[in-house]
């Protein structure tokens, strides 16, 4: 029995690495050497001998190593009879199926199991609230190596018989390929757009022609919080309804979806898959079981705070209304999302504090329009040192395994904000980090003068309050655009006299 691992070739030798023996691959399907996509092949090359499992490299594209297996030609010289079942009977849908990677707080990143049942389940389930059929072509932006691109959008589809359209390599970071998203749409006959919630802004500022959209019936997104304003003006600027998801890589990328053929509830994640349980424990946080669920990491000492007693801790703070739709209103697992990519903090935090002038470092998410959250980190100097933020930068760089978890900047502080118990309060950190965003936004549309910003911790949520002396209705409507990418709550005031 085959299990399949997807790899993002995004982080570094020493991960990959790491991951391919963590897995015991014996197997790798890569591009070759010199493809014009990328050079993962070369690095593969490098790396291979460093695998002591792996017996064959598989490769697409000219120009093949002597020892890799050239995938085109295998195709060719394969037989064109059906396989021969293994063994009688149908396969066991227990039978593990795949390993998906995802966050780790320290060294390789966690390995999360997918049987056969758990991705035919979340799958099927997402065929059915989008109520898909042969009829629908998908736009699908996701990466393949992310449950989303695999089973939410792309296998869903197949199953019901609908054509999956894929875009260039890099996807919606393409900005050529956003650039043409609309004309694409109408050309293929796309009624389905898979995206997050940053990339609709980038929609919405694309060309688009005046039947480009007639086309799609939705928008689907998940992966970061979706702005009540962003959706309603999406909907608005293109007349395509948009429905939000809730999943994770441990459940084959899904939770709940807002149904296709009902009304979009705003803050809405939708309503759970049929036959998973979601709940909410004594301390606000979601936990989810069902079919989708997947047995665990591969390394059952992480399971802990995770998989408890057949249920599935979320991370996720939120509530569950009388029609039973989920909300997430916050995190309690301290992640950082990047345009749906999770990204542990204490990767970058581990990495500033080898530096030998940093005495503390705390990294957490900025907000961002099309990312939807960007690493920023602040740190505390040892008594003496002065702290370099670019030569600490540059040294954290090299430990840091992802280039999508480097910092966007780095702050120093006298001190970090801590807890009654001396932890580090990383709500006041985000608070800063978004009064600092929205400032930069403000001075870059002219208004920095004519509106003062405080940022007001509620309960661990950031909220922005807007002060002004001026007209409040003028100011209400020259903010409304410029909040409109950000999931951040606002509310704007007189100011005090």
């Amino acid at each position: 029995a085959g299990v399949a691992c997807p790899i993002n070739h995004a982080l570094d030798d020493h991960h990959l690495v790491g991951l391919v023996n963590a897995t015991g691959a014996q197997i790798i399907v890569t591009l070759a050497p010199g493809h014009a996509v990328g050079d993962i092949g070369q690095r593969v090359q490098g790396f291979a001998s460093r695998c002591p499992a792996l017996r064959h490299v598989v490769g697409v594209g000219a120009q093949m190593p002597d020892n890799w297996v050239d995938f085109e030609q295998a195709r060719r010289q394969a037989s064109d009879a059906a396989p021969q079942a293994a063994e009688a009977g149908n396969p066991d849908p227990a039978t593990l199926a795949a390993l998906f990677h995802t966050g780790g707080t320290t060294g390789l990143p966690k390995l999360a199991q997918h049987t056969h049942r758990n991705q035919l389940f979340a799958a099927w389930g997402a065929a059915q609230l989008f109520s898909a059929d042969e009829h629908d072509v998908i736009l699908n932006g996701f990466p393949l190596f992310h449950v989303a691109g695999a089973f939410v959008y792309g296998l869903s589809m197949l199953l019901s018989g609908a054509e999956v359209v894929l875009p260039p390599p890099a996807g919606w970071r393409d900005s050529h390929f956003v650039a043409r998203a609309w004309a694409i749409a109408r050309k293929r006959g796309v009624t389905l757009m898979a995206t997050v919630p940053t990339v609709m802004t980038a929609l919405l500022a694309a060309p688009r022609g005046a039947t480009d959209a007639t086309g799609l019936r939705l928008l689907l997104t998940g992966g970061s919080p979706l702005p009540t304003g962003l959706a309603s003006r999406f909907e608005a600027e293109t007349g395509v309804p948009v429905r939000n998801i809730l999943g994770m890589t441990e459940c084959a990328g899904l939770i709940a979806i807002e149904p296709a053929l009902a009304p979009r509830t705003a803050g809405s994640c939708g309503l759970p898959l049929p036959f998973v349980q979601v709940a909410v424990d004594n301390e606000g946080v979601l936990r989810v079981r069902g079919p989708n669920v997947g047995p665990g990491y591969t390394d059952t000492a992480r399971n802990a705070g995770t998989f408890e007693a057949g249920w599935l801790i979320t991370g996720d703070i939120g509530h569950i209304d009388a029609e039973g739709r989920v909300f997430v209103t916050g995190r309690a697992k301290d992640l950082i999302i990047r345009g749906a990519h999770n990204i542990d903090p204490a990767v970058i935090e581990d990495a500033l504090m080898q530096h030998p002038a940093v005495a503390l470092a705390a990294a957490v998410g900025e907000p961002d329009e099309y990312a939807g959250e960007l690493p920023v980190a602040y740190v505390v100097a040892k008594p003496g040192a002065d702290i370099d933020t670019a030569a600490v930068l540059a040294d954290a760089a090299t430990r840091i395994p992802e280039r999508a978890a480097l910092p966007k900047r780095l702050t120093v502080l006298p001190a970090l904000p801590l807890t009654a118990i001396g932890k580090v309060y990383k709500p006041a950190l985000r608070l800063m980090a978004a009064e600092r965003v929205v400032q930069e936004r403000l001075a870059t549309a002219g208004l920095g003068q004519a509106v003062a910003v405080r940022g007001e911790d509620r309960a661990g949520s950031a909220v922005i309050c807007f002060q002004t002396s001026g007209d409040l209705d003028t100011l209400r409507q020259q903010l409304a655009p410029l909040m409109a990418g950000f999931a951040l709550d606002w509310e704007l005031q007189p100011r005090q006299a």
